[in-house]
């Protein structure tokens, strides 16, 4: 398993979704959550992808805990959901599109990359970008 595939599960999972965002959540190279958003079926501003899917993955565990997790998500944490993984101690967040990336195809976005609400933070949690890029944006096309 590589991050490419781990990625296609989270575009799979975007399709789901109000808006086309997903989320995976990997551990010791398996898919142990996948979740998309759902804010408008909930009417819950909060329940973007990766919000979703840490809050199914620590129900299921009984633990707030994710210490050694990874979240592949489709489009780059916004702050909300970059704050959310670093309350959670996320490890690592693999991304697609980047906010910067979205922004260029008018996607609403907060103009605050992931980097530097974890520069902001008490965690050093690993980002790798870009991967699967073109085919998250895809998703908007």
């Amino acid at each position: 398993m590589n991050q490419e595939y781990f990625m296609r599960l989270a575009l799979e999972a975007a399709k789901k979704g109000d808006a086309l965002y997903g989320a995976v959540i990997v551990k010791d190279n398996e898919v142990v959550a996948a979740a998309y958003n759902t804010v408008t079926r909930d009417s819950d501003p909060s329940a973007h992808a990766e919000v979703n899917v840490i809050r199914n993955l620590t129900t299921k565990l009984k633990n707030p805990s994710l210490e050694g997790y990874s979240i592949y998500t489709t489009g780059e944490p916004c702050p909300m959901c970059a704050t959310a993984c670093v309350w959670f101690g996320i490890s690592e967040i693999i991304y697609g599109a980047s906010i910067q990336d979205l922004i260029s195809i008018n996607q609403a976005q907060i103009n605050i990359s992931c980097e530097e609400v974890i520069a902001k933070s008490f965690r050093n949690i690993k980002v790798t970008k870009g991967i699967l890029k073109n085919e998250c944006l895809e998703l908007f096309a």
